[in-house]
Formats: structure tokens, C-alpha cells, sequence
């Protein structure tokens, strides 16, 4: 079931005391940048026309890349979290909930991953009508579980953007693809009128998703060893998904360090199971990845986790589908 929130619903809401506060600075906001009738007239420019197309917010870059290619045309979909910012430790701005109050769908992973949701839909529920997707919704987040015994969610202080349950769904292409229709359906909802077009477009990216999994499961179906290395405990649906273990340096958030004992745990993994290769972010400096590489006397290799993909990626053509791709090549290094 897709989630469709709109003004004049009766909301289950987390109600956090910064929501009366983010509404008051929102409607402020949108009242000091929108022109009076007069400033229109008197401007000398021709007002631009509404685009006929759908507008579209995602907070990430799989929500973004999902929601574009199952729109394709008839829709404009806008990136909310700029690139190269850490997706786990994002907090929108006033301006970031103005415009999100200007979307007809708003695009997310699940409030496991962007916890801050609950209070935007609170404010986007007193100001404005938005369609709302949670892209996870179908799909039961489990606990990160890991080689080094780590099992359950991030230890976390009271201001810590913590996760109990491992969001990343994204990463596992099966999962993907669940994330996919139900994009699709809150498409279809909002705009029914072109339901074939939506279904088109999504079986299309579907059946390329699927084609990544059939690449994960011929590479990895006869390899002896199975346990890979990683800074961030991002990977877990792929590891369960094709039968791997993921062993982190840190836990699911990217804010989190490991203690000494840990480290020396990891250590003590890698030289009994003679693992080549120590996975660090493409999108983060790898610092306990490279330290650790260093006293275990290894290589230090790339994963991407996607969560952010930089213009420059962009501009060179990456997306999911080729950045999955070089992720199946990396895990090759160890899972032999």
C-alpha cells in the first residue's frame, strides 16, 4: 500500500516540539519570496508558464533515480539532498521544506533512513496538498547483523541520527524493484490518466534491476569465500541476498566510529579468513578503512552505497544500474 498524505487528512503523526517552529518558518519564507500581484506587473517580464508536468521531490539519489525513470517524461524530479552531503546526517532546511510544499509527490526511502520525515509531514500537513510516498513501505527492515557479532541497531546518544533497523534497501536490486512499483503506484494515484506510461517505464527498469541480480547471483553462486569487508554496514540485503556476509569497520550510520576492541576484532577476522581487500566509501575520506588496511597489511578498494552521487558522476554517466555494476566487480576482489 502506498502512502498518500494530503491536507485534510487525518495524520498518524510523530508530533516533535521543532514542528510549530519549522511551519512558522516555512509559511514566513514562502510569503517573503513570492512577489505581490503589483511586483508581477510592474517587473516587465513576462511571467513563465507552470510547467504541465508533474513536480516531483526525492530526497536522495535512488529515490531520485527511481521516481525519474518511472516518470520519464511526464514529470520533473528534484534532488532534495545535494550531493556529497551524508545522507544520514541531513536535516532540511526551511527553504528545503518550502519547496517540498510546492511538490505534487514527495519521494522517500523510509523514516528509518530520513528520520527527519515525520516532522516535515506534520508541516507539509498544515501547509499545502503533497502526495507522499514512503518507497520502503512494502518491505520488513530488518536489524544489521554482521560478521563481527554486531547484531541490532547503531549505539546512539540523544542527538545522534541513529537507525535501529538497516535502511538500505536500495542496494539490494531485488529489493530495488519492490521499491520501484510502489513509486510506480503513487505515480499511477496521482495521475491516472497515465497509468500505461508509468507501468511502461517501470517494467522496463525493472527488468534491467533484475538483470543486475541475475549478474550477482551467477558470479558469486560456486565462490568459497563469502565474507567481504566494508568502513559502512551498508550492504547487508545484498550480503543476505546472495548468500555473503558483511563484516563492518563502523555500524549503519556514517557518523558512527568503532572502539579499539572492535577494530582489533576485525583485524583478528581478516587474518583467519585471509581477506584480501577492505571496502571503504567512494563518497567518504575511508580514514578507518585505510588505518585498518594499513595494520592488517591489505588493499583498501571502493564500494558505493549510492546514497549520494555527485554531479561529476552524473555528468560521466554514472546512475544505479553502471555504479551496481562497478560495486559487482569491487566485491569480486574478495568473494572468490
Amino acid at each position: 500500500m502506498i502512502i498518500i498524505k494530503k491536507k485534510g487528512d487525518v495524520l498518524k503523526k510523530t508530533r516533535i516540539l521543532t514542528g510549530g517552529l519549522l511551519a512558522f518558518i516555512v509559511v514566513l519564507l514562502v510569503a517573503c519570496t513570492t512577489p505581490t500581484n503589483n511586483e508581477q506587473s510592474n517587473s516587465g517580464v513576462d511571467e513563465v508558464p507552470p510547467s504541465d508536468k508533474l513536480q516531483v521531490t526525492a530526497t536522495f539519489y535512488p529515490m531520485y533515480e527511481f521516481a525519474s525513470r518511472v516518470a520519464g517524461e511526464l514529470a520533473e524530479v528534484e534532488l532534495l539532498v545535494p550531493a556529497g552531503t551524508d545522507t544520514h546526517g541531513y536535516e532540511p532546511s526551511a527553504r528545503d521544506i518550502a519547496q517540498l510544499s510546492e511538490a505534487d509527490l514527495f519521494v522517500y526511502n523510509s523514516p528509518e533512513m530520513e528520520t527527519w520525515v515525520p516532522t516535515v509531514l506534520d508541516v507539509l500537513s498544515e501547509n499545502g496538498e503533497v502526495a507522499v510516498v514512503e518507497a520502503a513501505s512494502q518491505i520488513t527492515l530488518e536489524e544489521p547483523v554482521d560478521g563481527s557479532g554486531h547484531h541490532g541497531g547503531d549505539e546512539h546518544g540523544e542527538d545522534d541520527h541513529h537507525h535501529d533497523l538497516d535502511p538500505h534497501v536500495w542496494l539490494d536490486p531485488v529489493l530495488a524493484q519492490f521499491e520501484v512499483q510502489t513509486i510506480k503506484d503513487a505515480f499511477v494515484e496521482i495521475d491516472p490518466d497515465n497509468r500505461e506510461i508509468y507501468e511502461e517505464n517501470a517494467a522496463e527498469f525493472i527488468g534491467e534491476l533484475n538483470q543486475i541480480h541475475s549478474d550477482f547471483q551467477e558470479a558469486f553462486s560456486g565462490a568459497q569465500q563469502r565474507i567481504f569487508v566494508t568502513q559502512h554496514a551498508a550492504f547487508g540485503y545484498l550480503a543476505s541476498r546472495y548468500n555473503l556476509l558483511q563484516l563492518s569497520i563502523a555500524g549503519i550510520s556514517t557518523e558512527n566510529e568503532p572502539s579499539p576492541a572492535q577494530m582489533a576484532q576485525i583485524e583478528q577476522m581478516i587474518q583467519r579468513h585471509s581477506i584480501p581487500v577492505i571496502y571503504k566509501n567512494t563518497d567518504s575520506a575511508g580514514t578507518i578503512a585505510d588505518t585498518l588496511a594499513q595494520e592488517a597489511g591489505v588493499e583498501v578498494a571502493e564500494l558505493h552505497s549510492l546514497e549520494g552521487v555527485t554531479d561529476e558522476e552524473r555528468d560521466a554517466g554514472e546512475n544505479y544500474l553502471t555504479i551496481m555494476r562497478k560495486n559487482l566487480e569491487a566485491l569480486k576482489r574478495s568473494i572468490q
